[in-house]
This record gives C-alpha cells, sequence and structure tokens, in this order.
C-alpha cells in the first residue's frame, strides 16, 4: 500500500491542498460556509466579553450546569471561547483568529488555493505574539489587553533583560514586520521628511496664470494706447509683449512716427487694434513689420513607464502556483495493483538436476568437436537458462556457432539460441529452454521498484529478462515502437502489458492513446475508458478504430496535429514537448494565443499488414511521415504484425523505427525483416521476445495480463469521474473525400449521359473507366465523375476502391435521368 500511495504522489502533481484534504467542491463549499459562521461566531463572543466578561469568568467552570447564568452574547460557550483565548490565550491580539477562519472560509467558499494564505497566517501569528508581549506591560489595569499567555512570556523575556531590554525587542519586532510585511523602506521614511521642490514645469505654470491675470484686470482700449519703445545699443533686452491671435495685427502707418534723436536712440510709436494681442519683437538693427510670433514655449515631462519587478511569469507561479494539467481530474485514481493475479506462487524455481545435466551435456557436445572449455556459468531465468562458457584459447568463436543444431540435438531442446559473443563480456551465451516455464505476471512487474521508481516520460514494463530483472524502457526515448511475431506468440498480450503500464503510471491529462484494432475484438475493453485517455476525430461514435477507411483519416489528422504542435513549439522557442509544457506550466506562454498543455500521443495499430493491404500507400506516407517527425511533439507510435514480410514493414518504416520487438516467428527471413538478425526463429513462443533498440538484442519474457484482468482495470477506470468527451484531434476533409456540389443539369458534360451509361453497365465506378471507354483525359473523367456523385449515381470517394454504383441497370438509369429532366 506504500508502493501505491508513492505511485499517487507520483503521478499527480496538484498543489498541497488538494494533496491533503481531496475534497470536492461540496465539502469545500460546506466547510467554508461553517469556518465564516464560526468566525463570526468567535467575533460577537469576544467584543460581548468586555461588557459582561468580569461576570462570565466566575461561571466558565461551570458550564456543563443548565442552571449557570451568562451574559455572553454565545451564551456558555461564547463564555468559555472569549474566556480561553481573550483571558488565558493572547488577550485582543486573538481577534486576528477571526480574521484567519473569515479568510480560510472565504477562499474554501470561492474554491482559491489555500496555499495563497500561507503568509498570510505566518504574519498573523507573528503579530498575534508581538501584541500579546506588548500588552503584557499593561496586566495589572485590563488582562484581557495581553491575555495569560502575553503576561508569562512578558515576565520571562524581562527575567533576563529587563523593561527596557524587552521594549527593545518588541520595537525590533515591530519593525521587522513593517519592513517585510507593510513594505516600508527607508526611502518611503525620507520622503515624508523632505521639503517638496517645485519642478521647472510647475514655475513655468504659476508665471504664466500670474501674467494672464494680470492683462485680464488691465482695461486698455485700442483708441488711447502708445506704446513707447525706446531701445538702446547697450540693452541686450528685447522687450516683447505676448500675442494670442497675430492675424489680427495691424499697423497704422501715418501713426507710425520714428523720431531720432541721437545714433543711439529709436522711438517708436504704433497703435495696434489690440493691446493685449500684440506680440512684437524688435532689435536695434532692424524693424520689421511681418515678424512671425513666438509660440508659448512648453516643457512637457514624459512619465516613464512602469518597472515590473521581478520576472512576470515568476509572479504569476508565486501568486497561482504552477499551471496543474490534472487539476480538472484532481480525484483520479490510479487503479490498485490488487485488481492484478498474481501467477507465479514461488518465483523462479531452480532444478539443480536440470542444469547439471544441461551443463554436462553442453561440455560432452564440444568436447566431441574438440572444443575445450575453461569455464561454464548459467544464469536461471524466468523461461530460459543462460550458459556462459568461456572457451580455450585458439578456438574460433565461429566453430561453436555453426554447432548450435548440433547443441540443440544434444539436449533435446525446443530451440537454443547462442550469442557469440556476449556484448560487453567474454564469454559465449547459450540460451536453452527450461524444461518448466515460470509466468511472469503483470503484478509482479508493476510493482517492481524499476518501475515504481521509474523517472521517465513513458515508461513500459515489458516483462523479466534471463537474469529475473524487471526489463522498463521508455517509449519517449524509442520514440517508435515495432512489434512482429506469428499468430498466438503473445503480440496482443504484449500490447495489452505496454497500455497497461501506461495507464498505471500517467494520469489522463498526460497521455492519449488513438487505438487501431483492424481485428475489432482486440482492444475493445478499452471503450470504457474512453473520455479518459482515449483520442478521436470530431463527429466519430467509438473511439477505438475498426473501419480501415477511416485510419486514413485519423493518421492525417495526427499529421496535421503535428504540424500545430511544432506552430505552438516555433512560438514558445523550444525544440521538444517536455520543455514547452514545462515552459506552460511556469506560466511563461499565453492560453490567449493558442497555447495549451500538450498531452502525449500514443498511436496503437494492432494488425498492420491487413491495413497496408486494403489502403497502401495511403497508410504507408502518413505513418512514415508521422514517424520521422512526430517524435519531438509526442506523438509516438506503437505497430505490430503479424507477417513481418518486405512489402508490409517496408524500408521507409524501417528507418524510422529503430526499437522493435520480435516474437517467435516461423522462419530466418522473417527474424532478419524485422531484427535485421536471426534469432527470433529460435524462440519458445507464449510470450518469449527478443529486444533491440539499435543496438543489443535483449531476450524477455513478456508480462502476461489476462482480458479479465484488463477489464477490471478498464472498469475501475472508467467508474470514475472523467472528460466530457474523448480528446478530439482536428477534423480531417480529404481532397477526395466526397463533392456536395449542387452541379445544375445545364451544366453537366456533354458527355455525362453516355459515361452514365458506361458507369451502369460496368457496375464500377472510377475515372480510369472513363477514361478508357470515352478516350477522355484525367480531368475531364474527373470532372465528370464528381457531376456523377452530385446526381447520385455513384457513391462516394473511398480510398483505393473503386466507387459503389447506386443505379442497377440502364433501365433504373434512364427512368432516373428522365425524372431529374421533369423536376
Amino acid at each position: 500500500m506504500a508502493k501505491k500511495s508513492n505511485q499517487e504522489s507520483k503521478n499527480t502533481t496538484a498543489t498541497k491542498e488538494k494533496k491533503s484534504f481531496n475534497l470536492s467542491r461540496q465539502q469545500k463549499f460546506s466547510i467554508g460556509v461553517l469556518l465564516v459562521l464560526l468566525a463570526i461566531a468567535l467575533l460577537l463572543s469576544f467584543v460581548s466579553h468586555f461588557t459582561s466578561g468580569n461576570y462570565d469568568q466566575s461561571q466558565v467552570n461551570e458550564v456543563l450546569d443548565r442552571s449557570v447564568v451568562t451574559y455572553n452574547w454565545l451564551g456558555k460557550f461564547g463564555a468559555y471561547l472569549a474566556d480561553f483565548f481573550l483571558y488565558k490565550g493572547f488577550g485582543v491580539a486573538s481577534f486576528l483568529f477571526v480574521r484567519l477562519l473569515f479568510l480560510a472560509g472565504v477562499y474554501l467558499i470561492l474554491d482559491l488555493s489555500i496555499s495563497k494564505l500561507k503568509r498570510t497566517i505566518f504574519w498573523d501569528f507573528y503579530i498575534i505574539i508581538i501584541l500579546s508581549v506588548l500588552f503584557g506591560f499593561f496586566w495589572d489595569i485590563l488582562p484581557q489587553l495581553a491575555g495569560t499567555i502575553g503576561f508569562e512570556m512578558n515576565l520571562f523575556i524581562q527575567d533576563y533583560i529587563g523593561k527596557a531590554g524587552t521594549l527593545l525587542v518588541l520595537l525590533f519586532g515591530i519593525i521587522i514586520f513593517l519592513i517585510f510585511k507593510i513594505k516600508i523602506s527607508p526611502d518611503t521614511i525620507k520622503n515624508l521628511f523632505e521639503k517638496p521642490v517645485k519642478t521647472f514645469q510647475e514655475e513655468l505654470a504659476d508665471e504664466n496664470a500670474e501674467n494672464i491675470s494680470k492683462s485680464k484686470n488691465e482695461n486698455i482700449t485700442s483708441e488711447n494706447l502708445t506704446d513707447n519703445f525706446t531701445i538702446k545699443e547697450d540693452d541686450d533686452v528685447i522687450s516683447k509683449i505676448e500675442l494670442k491671435q497675430p492675424s489680427t495685427f495691424e499697423v497704422n502707418k501715418e501713426s507710425l512716427k520714428p523720431t531720432i534723436s541721437n545714433s543711439s536712440e529709436l522711438t517708436l510709436e504704433t497703435k495696434p487694434t489690440k493691446a493685449q494681442d500684440l506680440n512684437i519683437e524688435v532689435s536695434n538693427t532692424s524693424i520689421t513689420d511681418d515678424s512671425e510670433p513666438v509660440s508659448d514655449f512648453v516643457i512637457e515631462k514624459v512619465e516613464e513607464e512602469e518597472i515590473v519587478e521581478g520576472n512576470l511569469a515568476a509572479k504569476l507561479v508565486q501568486d497561482f502556483g504552477e499551471f496543474d494539467p490534472t487539476l480538472e481530474l484532481s480525484n483520479y485514481q490510479v487503479p490498485p495493483i490488487e485488481l492484478l493475479k498474481e501467477y507465479a506462487t514461488g518465483g523462479i524455481t531452480i532444478n539443480q538436476s536440470e542444469l547439471e545435466e544441461n551443463k554436462n551435456r553442453i561440455v560432452e557436445t564440444l568436447k566431441n568437436y574438440s572444443i575445450g572449455i575453461t569455464q561454464i556459468k548459467a544464469t536461471v531465468g524466468p523461461t530460459v537458462t543462460l550458459y556462459e562458457i568461456v572457451p580455450d584459447a585458439g578456438i574460433r568463436i565461429s566453430k561453436i556457432k555453426n554447432l548450435e543444431d548440433d547443441i540443440a540435438l544434444s539436449l533435446a531442446a525446443l530451440g537454443i539460441r547462442i550469442i557469440a559473443p556476449i556484448p560487453g563480456k567474454g564469454t559465449i551465451g547459450i540460451e536453452v529452454p527450461n524444461n518448466n516455464p515460470t509466468m511472469v505476471s503483470m503484478k509482479s512487474v508493476l510493482t517492481s521498484p524499476k518501475f515504481q521508481q521509474a523517472e521517465m516520460e513513458l515508461p513500459i514494463a515489458l516483462g523479466k529478462t534471463i537474469s529475473n530483472e524487471t526489463f522498463v524502457v521508455d517509449l519517449a526515448k524509442m520514440p517508435h515502437l515495432l512489434m512482429a511475431g506469428a499468430t498466438g506468440q503473445g503480440k496482443s498480450v504484449g500490447l495489452n502489458a505496454i497500455l497497461a503500464s501506461l495507464l498505471y503510471k500517467k494520469h489522463p491529462a498526460e497521455v492519449k492513446f488513438v487505438l487501431v484494432d483492424p481485428k475489432k475484438v482486440e482492444l475493445t475493453l478499452f471503450n470504457k475508458i474512453e473520455r479518459h485517455y482515449l483520442a478521436k476525430l470530431p463527429d466519430t461514435e467509438e473511439a477505438i478504430i475498426t473501419d480501415n477507411t477511416k485510419v486514413i483519416n485519423t493518421l492525417n489528422s495526427l499529421c496535421i496535429e503535428m504540424d500545430n504542435r511544432y506552430s505552438l513549439l516555433k512560438d514558445a522557442m523550444v525544440r521538444n514537448i517536455k520543455e514547452y509544457n514545462e515552459k506552460f506550466k511556469l506560466r511563461k506562454l499565453n492560453p490567449e494565443n493558442g497555447h495549451r498543455f500538450l498531452p502525449y500521443i500514443v498511436l496503437v495499430v494492432d494488425e498492420f499488414a491487413d491495413l497496408i493491404m486494403t489502403a497502401g500507400k495511403e497508410v504507408e506516407t502518413p505513418i512514415a511521415r508521422l514517424a520521422q517527425l512526430a517524435r519531438a511533439i509526442g506523438i509516438h507510435l506503437i505497430i505490430a504484425t503479424q507477417r513481418p514480410s518486405v512489402n508490409v514493414i517496408t524500408g521507409m518504416i524501417k528507418a524510422n523505427f529503430p526499437a522493435r520487438i520480435a516474437f517467435r516467428v516461423m522462419s530466418k527471413i522473417d527474424s532478419r525483416t524485422i531484427l535485421d538478425a536471426g534469432g527470433a526463429d529460435q524462440l519458445i513462443g507464449r510470450g518469449d521476445l527478443l529486444y533491440t533498440n539499435g543496438n543489443d538484442m535483449v531476450r524477455v519474457q513478456c508480462a502476461f495480463i489476462d482480458t479479465p484482468e484488463v477489464e477490471k482495470v478498464c472498469d475501475f477506470i472508467g467508474g470514475q469521474k472523467a472528460y466530457p468527451d474523448a480528446y478530439l484531434l482536428p477534423e480531417y476533409v480529404g481532397e477526395e473525400s466526397g463533392t456536395t456540389l449542387d452541379i445544375n443539369i445545364s451544366d453537366r458534360d456533354t458527355l455525362f449521359r453516355e459515361a452514365a451509361e458506361v458507369i451502369v453497365t460496368a457496375q464500377q465506378g472510377s475515372a480510369s473507366l472513363i477514361q478508357r471507354k470515352l478516350k477522355l483525359g484525367y480531368n475531364r473523367a474527373g470532372r465528370i465523375i464528381d457531376q456523377l456523385e452530385a446526381a447520385g449515381i455513384v457513391g462516394p470517394f473511398e480510398g483505393s476502391k473503386a466507387r459503389s454504383v447506386l443505379i442497377p441497370d440502364l433501365v433504373s438509369l434512364e427512368q432516373f435521368l428522365n425524372n431529374e429532366q421533369n423536376n
């Protein structure tokens, strides 16, 4: 059970209050209302204590006696609470408990994160202690100010540092509160005592206001105004009168009478229409009538932009916490491990006599061919036993490898496999099947520490190796998996083991499955987890695809999803889905710009050969595209086939599937097709497999999970709260997915009737048939096919198949066309 709890805590990254309480929305609301009402009750009892506390204090110890009378507003319970908090507790500082309860209740009612109250709770308790100790000085005046705790703490501190020292400590505590909680800095205090200095702009505005007020007070008319300007050569002062409307300025030339008394003095007399609208500049060198007015000199102060302290994304994380994709299904529980069966009772049974007998036969057989052995060691596995031998010096490895059939004959074994040499060791391995193989249960694999503690994105527990170690691989690192094997050798069980591993390790928000099951019976059990883990196309009834014609649309839809995800990665400036999701969790990506949390998508195809037979290139092309590009954006492929031939597993597919699993096959050619090496034909079946990821091959006994176990797991998951619908893939409309054009009869081709007769006669709706019979080009034949479909004579496009003909014979066709013309 402890492992189970560790499993759940790793799979769920919800906030701490979600982990600890795990309450529903109704429970939170109820508890929140209770806390708010309790806060109000505390407030009423505290307030009434100051009026009735002296009387009620003597009655507190007898609250169980119904005859006792108290005057607290909440009766005996309120008197007890007030006495406990105000007199025996922290005094008036206990009013902050009312605030804490009220805030906690409001946060629960509004379903806000309780973690935001951490700082508030800390500082409230901090100020409660400071205030109660401070009010401890006034215990003799009013005991309720400090409470017993504050008074005792005050006396305790005074015993060591005295009253003055206690006051200094309290002062330091208050300063800490002001600095870190109220955010009062030394600069703020300094600004309070500094005299504000007027800026140049403010002084200029004041001066302009004074000038305007003076000009309004003067009553000057244009008839009696005579301005004499006397400018000397030594003067540097330029006299000017501000002009509000320079366009109304007029000069009376007759009234302009310059008089030169001496060479250094000039007198000018003007008679403008409005004195207050005049703006004249006069210099000692020239006099001009058309001088331009000088506009008001105004300095505009540009406000600086606000400076955001710190990173905005970090502030969002601090306020709201990291984004949690599992929050919508925060109550989701991983299926309990008890749903799986434990088949093996006592683990691997070591038959000492069998091991000794096989060792002697191996040594004797090699000795018959003059091959000496210096050392031999046996490693017992669940299905096979590995005998490691060290030959004498000078013995050729190829000589031992050629004796594979002879050793199998001497051991009377079902099939042995020679590894010459074992990678990383200076030994030669001979794998011999056990007489009594041990079944590896899925339960024993999933409960192993290697799987439970695996820090992988998509961990898969395949089974156990020859050394009886749990074999766990990461699908995200593969990045795609190709499985092959003859019928009945364990492919479907292997797929169920892979899916069960992901169901026990990942939350529904983190991984989605696209299941393709041409056999229609292997993966149907997973229908129950459709709204949890499955992905499908819009407007489709079932998430598990059993119709081969719909596979093409699904694969092309995954290609669109892949392109969309790459666009998101480009905008986020990251290289893979892991970096993108981490950036999104840290709130560095804005959902309003289209960003979203991206779950992993695992495409599982149970029988790939059947798809190739029915659809051919239309399936191979999107599969190859996904295999080449989809790794970085979290789309991974698992393809299984029982016919590993080169026309099914083509070179384009093999090049993009470095990780391969081979169950038992019937020939060496099939083994080389799937593994590029022999050995799969020597397996013993019943889940015995070889796994390679482009380097060494590992022999694994696949974990067995039966159909009832898969059904129990799916029932447990399906019975929990789910998403409203399955994960919807982008909608795909094929280039020739059928036309819904309403083509007018007048717009039809002149050969429409002849083409219809050809199609109905042959009962085969294809453009190539019209091309041959009517000697037309492909474009014209394609247009006629579209017109026939719009008329209802042939059916919609069905991939590589010919269109279905909806008219049975020529007589029906004639009646159909005549009815069209009459209508």
